[in-house]
C-alpha cells in the first residue's frame, strides 16, 4: 500500500519520463503495484483486501432494511444478519455501515438547520409567541424540586419579551403567566401562538380545549397552534429561551427567593432585552423603540378567574410561607403540609389541609414584602398550646454528673440479693452431688507391689 506522499512521488517521476521499472527500483515497490497506482486502479492509503468482502452478499439486505427504517438499531440489524449466516462481528458491521455510508438520511426527521427555512413576516401588533422553558436545579429554598418553569412571551414583530416563573406547567399557572406577561409587554396582540401543549390544545389534533377557550375569550385574542414538528414556526421566543437560560438563569445566585428572582428577571428583560438593536426600514432601532410602535390592546382590568394552588409546609410557629410573606394557621397544623390556593389577581388566599378542608383565610399582602399576616384566634391558640407544653425543669448539661438515685440503688440491692441467693443454691447443689472421693495413694501402693513381684 502506498501513502499519499509515495503516490505523489510516483506520479511526479512518471511525469519526468521515468519508466515503471525505474520507478519500482527507485521506490522499492513491485512493478505491478506502481502500475496500479499510476492507472488509478488502487487508491493511496487504502489497503487492498486479500479476499472477497464478507459483507458483500448482505449489502442488498442491509440497504433494503435501512431504507425501510432509517432508525433501525445496528444491534437489531446484526441479530437479523446472524440468522442469515453473517459471520463478522458487531463492530465490523457498524464500521462497514459508516465506511460504506449505508444508512440513509431520514428526511422526515431532519432538523430545522438541515432544511431551508422560509422568512415569516410579522406585522406590528399581530402575534405573541409563548413557550415554556424548563430550568434545572433551582435553589433548594424554593421547594420546587429539581426543575423550575419559566413561561416566556415575546412580541413576534419587535422581539420584546417578558417571562414569569412558576413551579409547574399546569393550566392555572399558565393562565397566571398569561395575565402577568402581557401587562409587562404593554398590552395584547391579536393572536397568541403556542406549540402543542396539552394545557392549550389537544396535542394530536391541535384543536383548542374547551377550558382554554374561555381564557382566550376573556382576553379577546385568537389562538394559533404551531403545525406538528414545526418548532421553528415560533423562532422568536425560542431564541429568547436560549438568552434567558444562558445569560440570566446560569448566573442566578443560590440565596435569592422566588420573588427576588422574578424581580431580577424583569430587570434583565428590560435592561438587556429592550436595549438590543434591531434593523428596521428606518435604520437601526432598539427593541423598546420598535415595540412602542406596535398597536397593542389594553389587558382586561381583571384577570381570568382561575384558582392557583400550591403545596407548602407550615413552620413550628404555625406559619406558612407564600410569595415572600408568611400566613398563620391553627397550631394543630404546625410542621404539617397544607395547600395554599387563591384566584389569580384575588385579594384573599385560602389555606387548606391535604384533604381539602379550608382552615384559614387571609388577605394577601404584596409579593415579597416579608410581612407576617396572623389571625388573632391563631395567635391565642398558639400561645395556649405553647404554654401548655412549657416546663420549668432545668435542661441537662452535656457533661453534668448524675449519680444513681434512690430508686436505682434499691433496684441494684434487689439484684445483688437475688444474685447471692442463686450463687448459694448452686454451691449447695454441687456439694450434694459430688460425694465420691478418689484417694490416689491406693493406686500408688498397688503399683509398688506389682513392681516388687
Amino acid at each position: 500500500m502506498l501513502t499519499w506522499e509515495d503516490d505523489v512521488e510516483v506520479h511526479a517521476l512518471r511525469k519526468r519520463g521515468w519508466t515503471i521499472s525505474a520507478i519500482a527500483r527507485h521506490t522499492g515497490r513491485d512493478r505491478k503495484t506502481v502500475r496500479d497506482y499510476l492507472s488509478g486502479k488502487r487508491t493511496p492509503g487504502v489497503r487492498a483486501r486479500p479476499g472477497p468482502d464478507p459483507l458483500d452478499p448482505f449489502v442488498d439486505y442491509v440497504t433494503a432494511r435501512l431504507t425501510e427504517d432509517p432508525h433501525l438499531w445496528a444491534r437489531t440489524l446484526f441479530d437479523e444478519l446472524e440468522e442469515l449466516g453473517f459471520g463478522l462481528s458487531y463492530q465490523s458491521l457498524t464500521r462497514n455501515l459508516r465506511s460504506r455510508n449505508l444508512r440513509p438520511v431520514c428526511e422526515a426527521c431532519r432538523t430545522a438547520t438541515d432544511r431551508p427555512n422560509a422568512v415569516i413576516p410579522h406585522e406590528p401588533g399581530e402575534e405573541t409567541q409563548w413557550d415554556w422553558l424548563e430550568l434545572p436545579d433551582p435553589p433548594e429554598s424554593w421547594g420546587w424540586g429539581r426543575t423550575a418553569h419559566l413561561l416566556v412571551g415575546s412580541l413576534a414583530h419587535s422581539a420584546k419579551w417578558r417571562a414569569a416563573l412558576a413551579p409547574s406547567e399546569d393550566q392555572p399557572h399558565l393562565v397566571a403567566g398569561l395575565d402577568r406577561v402581557p401587562r409587562g409587554l404593554g398590552g395584547l396582540t391579536r393572536v397568541w401562538r403556542f406549540d402543542r401543549m396539552a394545557t392549550v390544545c389537544d396535542p394530536g389534533s391541535g384543536r383548542v380545549t374547551a377550558s382554554f377557550a374561555g381564557v382566550a375569550k376573556h382576553y379577546g385574542v385568537s389562538v394559533a397552534i404551531c403545525p406538528a414538528r414545526r418548532g421553528n414556526r415560533k423562532g422568536v421566543v425560542e431564541k429568547v429561551n436560549h438568552t434567558a437560560a444562558q445569560r440570566w438563569w446560569r448566573t442566578l445566585a443560590d440565596d435569592v427567593t422566588v420573588e427576588q428572582a422574578q424581580v431580577s428577571l424583569d430587570r434583565f428583560a428590560a435592561v438587556r432585552g429592550d436595549t438590543r438593536l434591531r434593523v428596521t426600514a428606518d435604520g437601526r432601532s432598539t427593541v423598546a423603540t420598535v415595540a412602542k410602535t406596535e398597536p397593542l390592546t389594553a389587558a382586561p382590568p381583571l384577570p381570568y378567574p382561575v384558582i392557583v394552588a400550591e403545596t407548602r409546609t407550615a413552620s413550628r410557629q404555625a406559619l406558612v410561607s407564600y410569595r415572600g410573606n408568611r400566613y398563620s394557621v391553627p397550631p394543630q397544623l404546625a410542621a404539617a403540609q397544607v395547600i395554599v390556593s387563591h384566584p389569580v389577581g384575588g385579594q384573599f388566599c385560602d389555606i387548606a389541609t391535604t384533604s381539602g378542608i379550608v382552615i384559614a383565610r387571609h388577605r394577601m399582602a404584596a409579593d415579597g414584602l416579608g410581612v407576617m399576616v396572623r389571625d388573632s384566634g391563631h395567635v391565642i391558640a398558639l400561645d395556649a398550646a405553647a404554654m401548655a407544653t412549657a416546663t420549668t425543669a432545668r435542661p441537662h448539661r452535656r457533661k453534668e454528673r448524675i449519680p444513681p438515685g434512690p430508686a436505682a440503688k434499691a433496684a441494684a440491692a434487689r439484684l445483688r440479693q437475688h444474685t447471692a441467693h442463686d450463687s448459694g443454691a448452686i454451691e449447695t447443689s454441687a456439694s450434694a452431688t459430688d460425694s465420691t472421693v478418689i484417694d490416689l495413694s491406693a493406686y500408688e501402693r498397688a503399683a509398688q507391689r506389682r513392681t516388687i513381684q
